[in-house]
């Protein structure tokens, strides 16, 4: 019966809830990324550089039996080991180019958000402005 009172109390803690509100957010999001990298972001990459496909590169570990065809899908599905480095060269740069641009989205959301208006500066408390009028006094003599 203790076991289950500690459990309960550190299930409903809120460090434990806000970790799965944001495991719950993250999750949704991570679709909202997705979409925006295939469907918005990629295809620009595609029109500017040309596909960014390295999958063709790989490095055969054995022998390959005979009538397999020298494709990597072919090579995979004949059990044959194969070293993928190509689609990992592709998984990179992908990750490189959505790196670079949600640091520049980020990086405008955070220059928008400072240039938003300013905030007036406080009055400056009744000690502040005594000791300033002091000090000019002094200047002047």
């Amino acid at each position: 019966m203790g076991m289950m009172k500690e459990f309960r109390e550190f299930a409903v803690k809120g460090s434990v809830v806000d970790l799965a509100v944001g495991v719950i957010i993250g999750a949704a999001f991570a679709k909202i990324v997705d979409s925006m990298v295939n469907d918005l972001i990629m295809p620009v990459v595609a029109a500017i550089f040309g596909k960014l496909d390295f999958s063709s590169l790989f490095v055969v570990l054995r022998p390959v039996p005979a009538g397999t065809p020298q494709t990597l899908d072919a090579l995979k599905k004949a059990g044959v080991p194969v070293l993928a480095y190509g689609n990992f060269i592709t998984v990179a740069v992908n990750f490189a180019i959505l790196a670079l641009i949600i640091f520049l989205m980020v990086r405008q959301i955070n220059r928008m958000r400072r240039t938003g208006p300013a905030a007036a500066p406080a009055a400056p408390a009744e000690d502040i402005v005594l000791l300033r009028e002091i000090r000019d006094s002094l200047r002047r003599s």
